[in-house]
């Protein structure tokens, strides 16, 4: 006797499953009266003749009522990153400025940004000196020595 084997048919695939769309986000919308971190942070900063650091701003703006933190552990750490990209991405344009090492102040009108070519010192300054053709002196730099002993 024989024995057929037989093999059951899968379903054929009628439809994959559908993937969710994503959507684009969208910017949140303001809040009447209530003020964002940033906003807050300038507010204070022009009530004060000084400049302040990010745990002072935080500070007076829980004080004054301005902003609370949300429950975050670190709000000035978050705080000062913010201002420090505003900064970056506004250019002249922002709304602060850096003054020392840790603190801000309010920019005015008239400030410009700061100078990249007063940013190189140190080691890779004078790694850009040695590098050029010729230096002050009328010696040949290194590239006008390496020319010379071409063989």
């Amino acid at each position: 006797m024989s024995t057929k084997k037989t093999t059951t048919k899968k379903a054929p695939k009628t439809q994959a499953k559908a993937k969710p769309v994503k959507t684009k986000k969208t910017a949140r919308e303001k809040v009447p009266g209530k003020l964002s971190a940033l906003d807050a942070a300038a507010k204070v900063l022009a009530e004060s003749s000084e400049p302040m650091t990010s745990k002072e701003m935080i500070d007076a703006m829980a004080a004054k009522g301005y902003w609370t933190s949300p429950g975050g552990k670190t709000p000035q750490a978050t705080l000062y990153a913010a201002i420090l990209r505003e900064i970056q991405t506004k250019g002249a344009d922002a709304r602060f400025t850096k003054t020392e090492r840790g603190h801000f102040a309010l920019a005015t009108g008239t400030s410009s940004p700061i100078n990249p070519a007063a940013k190189a010192t140190g080691k890779k300054a004078a790694k850009k000196k040695t590098d050029q053709t010729e230096i002050a002196d009328g010696t040949p730099g290194p590239k006008s020595v390496s020319e010379l002993f071409k063989i």
